[in-house]
């Protein structure tokens, strides 16, 4: 696995605004909502806030769950209804959508009896469907399913898909048909990636395919590669995998060994973000990872399911954070990037859409050594104080 720089790489290190979050506790997750961004944060902190994309000013706060948020998405709509909507889950057993206009829960569902922490959430697109996954309870993990419009109990609930707790589930986007949006993804600390029709109350036949990684599994979603949907899937190790839609491995590997060091510059993985699908491109995934001093950088390949194919380094955000970066959020209508971390700030930056490429620069020389991995040398100085117009280089 080798990396270079994108022919339109470049080094930003000037934020656009900086916001402490309230309560100093890590940024865990980021959204975005209509005129705002929305964060949540690590316990103790059990709300969810908003912020005004254009000053970036806590406006609103939301009272969140009893206890700890443990996810925070947008959807499309939820219910029927036509308008995107802000769904978080918690460590209450609760899966939450709420109305920021009045600043409280429009729809509560609830795990009916079990007391299980519900880690993610998801809904379809149409919004009639939304899914959760549990954490691991005696020796069961659930994946549960309600009809919003009758929320008090789960439509179904399916115990023997995962033994471990159910890191991710996603609903599969822009289908051509409605059997195809039935179709979510779920993943776990169990090594699984599995695809089930949520439509189906038999969970044996609701299974449809099933792929084992081996290692547990902190993230996983849907992209799409010449037309084909794939899946990818992140390790706690920070290893990275992409699978068919029938859930057959096609890459893995540890996202930290690519290193790239040319022009005075070093770049070193030390952790995965995220990863997101690009709106302006079919072209593949998004991947956000980070460095222990606070650095972000995007990587990207032509093909994620080759592994013989080049990663690109497209973009570093430098400076901004003190240490971990624990969420982004790729906002690619105002080409922003908000970023929020372990020191409790959360940064907006200029974020321009990558030039696609797919040759290889040989002017990046790929070098693997933990020596480079701190190296600052004065170029990179001189690199970042020059206007941004002379910097450009990178992109996959």
């Amino acid at each position: 696995m080798s990396l270079f720089e994108s022919p339109s790489f470049e080094t930003i290190s000037s934020e656009i605004k900086s916001t402490t979050h309230p309560g100093g506790s890590y940024v865990l997750a980021l959204t975005s909502l209509g005129n705002y961004y929305v964060s949540s944060a690590s316990a103790p902190s059990n709300a969810i806030h908003l912020f005004d994309k254009s000053f970036l000013k806590c406006v609103q706060t939301l009272k969140g769950h009893q206890n700890a948020t443990t996810a925070l998405r947008t959807v499309r709509s939820i219910g029927g209804s036509d308008r995107h909507t802000l769904l978080s889950a918690g460590k209450d057993g609760c899966v939450i959508a709420w109305d920021e206009r009045s600043g409280a829960p429009t729809i509560q569902m609830t795990t009916s009896g079990r007391s299980s922490t519900v880690l993610s959430c998801d809904a379809s697109h149409d919004g009639l469907t939304v899914a959760a996954g549990t954490a691991l309870q005696k020796e069961d993990a659930f994946i549960l399913y309600w009809d919003p419009r009758k929320s008090s109990v789960p439509l179904r609930v399916h115990g023997s898909t995962h033994s471990d707790d159910i890191t991710a589930v996603r609903f599969l986007k822009n289908c051509p048909s409605p059997t195809s949006a039935q179709i979510l993804l779920s993943a776990s600390t169990d090594g699984l990636v599995s695809t089930s029709n949520s439509a189906e109350d038999d969970e044996d036949e609701a299974v449809l395919n099933v792929g084992s990684w081996g290692c547990s599994i902190s993230q996983a979603g849907w992209t799409r590669n010449s037309s084909t949907n794939r899946v990818w899937a992140a390790s706690d190790m920070e290893t990275f995998s992409c699978w068919s839609d029938e859930l057959d491995m096609l890459q893995n590997c540890d996202i930290r060994h690519p290193s790239v060091h040319s022009h005075g510059r070093s770049w070193v993985t030390d952790y995965l973000i995220t990863c997101h699908n690009t709106k302006r491109s079919d072209s593949n995934l998004a991947v956000f990872v980070g460095s222990n001093e606070g650095d972000v950088a995007l990587l990207s390949s032509s093909d994620v399911t080759d592994s013989s194919v080049p990663w690109a380094i497209n973009s570093v955000w430098a400076k901004g954070h003190t240490g971990v970066v624990r969420s982004v959020f790729w906002d690619e209508n105002h080409e922003i990037l908000v970023t929020g971390g372990e020191d409790s700030k959360i940064s907006t930056w200029r974020c321009p859409i990558p030039r696609q490429s797919s040759g290889f620069d040989e002017g990046a020389i790929n070098m693997d050594s933990a020596i480079l991995k701190r190296e600052r040398d004065d170029e990179m100085d001189i690199s970042e104080s020059e206007p941004e117009g002379k910097k450009a280089k990178r992109q996959s």
